[in-house]
């Protein structure tokens, strides 16, 4: 298997291009964004990507709001020095805290996944259930956005600390993975929901635990697919969509290449091209205190 590791201290490899050869960057805190990668694939197939991964400082789940709105900030303002021209928050994490303070700061349109993935959802069902993280779950965001499209829906949610760090380690068909997904569903599976939010972009890699688990009569939402033609619209919008050949996916990582590697190429079907990234090199502008509260 063959691994590359690169330090990137500086801007962009990406040559100078027309806005439509620029590429869509998606970042997430670990392997969970690469559920909507390769949607963009499927959806996509043209546009160039370039995917970050937060993996020095994940979970992102257990973390505060103010430090989900700075480590976002940082990734944007990297994203920003590598020219791209639309950036996918494939982070629920991030979609439900940072998204909408960070949105108007860059001179790119970011897109989140939780409106997406609630639209999708009360056209299912009306009993709705979301698994998230914890810091997604204690926001509110998904019954917040499912009660403003569709006020007769009733929404349960559960927050689910161990999938992540099980899914980040390769432990997805371990039987204690599915004893704690069991758990979890429990109270979901007794409110007799009707649809199921994957409300993090990792959760879509335990469908076939998950399904094993859950009556066959509950719909599953994986609000990645709902991102990227979201995406599709707004690159329409703004005349930005490439009808060139992409520039092969560009992979990069705050913490260590390796680790994503192996975490990654059971997802991709091989072993990618992984770039390591100083994000401390990186000069972000200067906010009131009271912006990150």
């Amino acid at each position: 298997m063959f691994y590359s590791y690169l330090s990137i201290n500086n801007p962009s490899d990406f040559p100078s291009r027309e806005p439509q050869q620029s590429p869509i960057g998606v970042f997430d805190s670990g392997v969970g964004g690469l559920t909507v990668l390769t949607q963009l694939y499927r959806q996509l197939p043209n546009e160039s990507i370039l995917y970050f991964g937060d993996t020095a400082r994940l979970p992102y789940g257990t973390r505060s709001p103010a430090e989900i709105v700075q480590f976002t900030r940082e990734i944007l303002c990297w994203m920003q020095q590598q020219q791209v021209k639309m950036v996918v928050m494939a982070c629920h994490t991030g979609s439900a805290l940072a998204l909408e303070t960070v949105r108007w700061e860059f001179p790119f349109p970011i897109l989140g996944v939780i409106l997406p993935g609630a639209k999708a959802a009360v056209k299912q069902g009306k009993r709705i259930g979301v698994i998230a993280t914890p810091a997604t779950a204690a926001s509110n965001a998904f019954p917040q956005a499912i009660q403003e499209i569709d006020s007769t829906a009733k929404v349960w949610q559960v927050g689910c600390p161990e999938f992540v760090p099980l899914i980040e380690d390769n432990r997805i068909n371990e039987p204690y993975t599915k004893e704690v997904a069991r758990r979890y569903l429990a109270p979901l599976i007794q409110q007799q929901i009707d649809t199921l939010i994957y409300g993090c972009t990792h959760y879509p890699h335990l469908s076939p635990v998950l399904r094993s688990l859950l009556p066959n009569s509950i719909k599953l939402v994986d609000p990645a697919i709902h991102v990227v033609k979201a995406v599709a619209c707004e690159l329409d919008l703004l005349g930005l969509r490439n009808n060139l050949p992409p520039m092969p996916t560009r992979f990069c990582v705050s913490g260590c290449p390796q680790q994503f590697i192996q975490s990654s190429v059971r997802w991709l079907g091989y072993a990618p091209v992984v770039e390591k990234v100083n994000l401390e090199t990186v000069l972000t502008p200067s906010y009131p205190l009271e912006l990150l509260d």
